[in-house]
């Protein structure tokens, strides 16, 4: 199971006192409200950095970090991504997962026939949409309870009924 999960992507610098704007990737961006520390991903490292304020701004966060008083100390950070732990994750209701713990599930008919591996979630406003890897192409799935019958977490497994007209 995936222990990280991304938060946001620092999009660039704000003003000259060392704070940033991100961008959500995060279903509701008001976490950042409590949240008290996130982990930024470097490349090499995910380095710890403290919450000292934040603010919003449209669609966008502005976080200023504690220790990060200047401009020229977080600009090498811009397209970032920021993280949290799977302690700091909002928490799940009954029969929710996380996105990050089934990509990369086996996909299987109702009849047990394998159809593919999950390859991503889009994110409509209706429903989320799996994308699924069949044959070599890409199948669109709805995460809807006609089509997705059983998620399996721990398994990495997902059973799916093929609805008239999805592969066509």
């Amino acid at each position: 199971m995936e222990d990280l999960f991304r938060v946001g992507v620092i999009a660039n610098t704000h003003g000259v006192h060392g704070e940033v704007k991100v961008f959500p990737t995060t279903e509701d961006p008001k976490r950042f409200d409590w949240l008290k520390e996130v982990l930024l991903d470097e490349g090499k490292e995910k380095i710890p950095l403290k919450i000292q304020k934040v603010r919003y701004f449209k669609n966008l966060v502005i976080i200023k970090f504690k220790g990060i008083d200047n401009i020229n100390d977080i600009e090498k950070y811009k397209g970032m991504d920021l993280y949290v732990t799977r302690e700091n994750a909002i928490p799940l209701e009954e029969d929710e997962y996380y996105i990050a713990d089934i990509i990369g599930s086996e996909v299987s008919t109702e009849d047990g026939k394998f159809f593919g591996i999950l390859k991503d979630v889009l994110e409509t406003g209706v429903n989320l949409v799996y994308v699924v890897e069949h044959e070599g192409k890409e199948v669109l799935l709805p995460a809807i309870p006609d089509c997705v019958k059983d998620i399996d977490t721990e398994e990495k497994k997902i059973v799916v009924h093929i609805m008239p007209g999805l592969l066509d």
